[in-house]
């Protein structure tokens, strides 16, 4: 009798072995970036060990609206990064973080982050799957943990599907979920403004529109390079030091002197909906950022950028038709996508 119970039970386990074995292979909906015509290949292939799937997409959309990531459950990714705003911040210099808190830099739009080897304002971040660990760990900012976020996905059931959809173990781990983040965030582009119609062929400029472009490529390019509108570089545009913070930029992260006041060139797509402007917020209005590049540069700042060092000669109507220009490089598309919106 034991014998044929000891038979018995051997069959069960090998049949449930066979079983197992035979299970279909995790199957995961592979995605690719897209590199518009004309664009260059981004630097690094920010998904060459994490490959870009549907699903971790969709995980990684789920945890960028969650407020539950932040210590009080108040403060999502999206809270500092609107769609509507092309990922930025709306109409403030400054976000609002834990316990009544501010962050001490403005929101920059998150788009187009495959093709920026350094994150941040001063390039303190070199790869897009640790960058949260910045806002996450902030004390003015989500002012929390990696064991509390994690505890708290762990007790919704939903993200256990999330998570094994994703990712073969089905793991709740950091490690995922920073993977995922950057699966989301890497896939948020810009390259259907109108000025990316207009070099599609399916569109035109109007006359304002094509003087600004023709000022735009002369005085702007050389920093703000087509077609990102970005050229990735640190520079000292000549803005006074904010004797508030004493942001130092460029310097802060690599400690050399002739970085003081560096800061990272920002994209210009977008530019009517990122405002305000520069690192920290101080400029309104696009009309403004150019009458500081016409006039208010301080020249006398040792690591001022060298081309910056006679200011920019731009007359009151190429300033007029430069902002008309400069409007063409929104993005209605991006900022209404379902595929970025917060997930029902």
């Amino acid at each position: 009798m034991k014998i044929k119970i000891t038979i018995s039970l051997l069959l069960i386990v090998l049949m449930a072995s066979a079983f197992i074995h035979h299970q279909p292979p995790h199957k995961l909906t592979y995605l690719k970036l897209v590199i518009p015509k004309g664009w260059p290949q981004p630097p690094t292939n920010i998904f060459a060990t994490n490959p870009l799937t549907e699903e971790g997409f969709q995980l990684g959309r789920k945890l960028f609206y969650d407020a539950r990531l932040s210590r009080d459950s108040n403060f999502s990714c999206a809270g500092c990064h609107q769609q509507f705003a092309a990922f930025a911040t709306y109409d403030h210099d400054f976000s609002h973080g834990f316990n009544n808190s501010f962050t001490t830099r403005n929101a920059p739009g998150l788009f187009n982050i495959a093709w920026q080897k350094e994150l941040h304002w001063d390039g303190g971040v070199n790869h897009i799957e640790v960058q949260p660990l910045s806002p996450f760990t902030a004390v003015n900012e989500m002012a929390t943990t990696l064991p509390e976020i994690l505890k708290k996905l762990k007790a919704d059931t939903a993200y256990a599907r999330l998570f094994k959809n994703a990712f073969a173990d089905g793991m709740i781990n950091s490690q995922h979920m920073l993977k995922a983040l950057a699966q989301f965030t890497g896939s948020i582009q810009s390259y259907n403004s109108k000025y990316d119609k207009v070099k599609r062929g399916e569109d035109s400029f109007t006359v304002s529109e094509a003087l600004g472009y023709k000022t735009f490529m002369a005085s702007c390019n050389s920093c703000h390079r087509e077609p990102l509108f970005t050229d990735n570089s640190f520079r000292n545009n000549g803005l006074p030091l904010n004797r508030k913070w004493m942001d130092k930029g460029r310097m802060t992260i690599t400690g050399n002197l002739a970085d003081s006041l560096k800061f990272k060139v920002p994209s210009l797509r977008n530019i009517s909906l990122t405002f305000p402007y520069m690192h920290d917020g101080r400029l309104v209005r696009v009309g403004k950022v150019i009458d500081h590049y016409r006039n208010g540069i301080d020249t006398a700042q040792p690591t001022l950028d060298i081309l910056l060092k006679k200011r920019i000669a731009i007359s009151d109507q190429e300033k007029v038709d430069l902002i008309s220009f400069l409007l063409t490089l929104k993005d209605d598309v991006l900022t209404h996508d379902p595929r970025f919106k917060q997930p029902n």
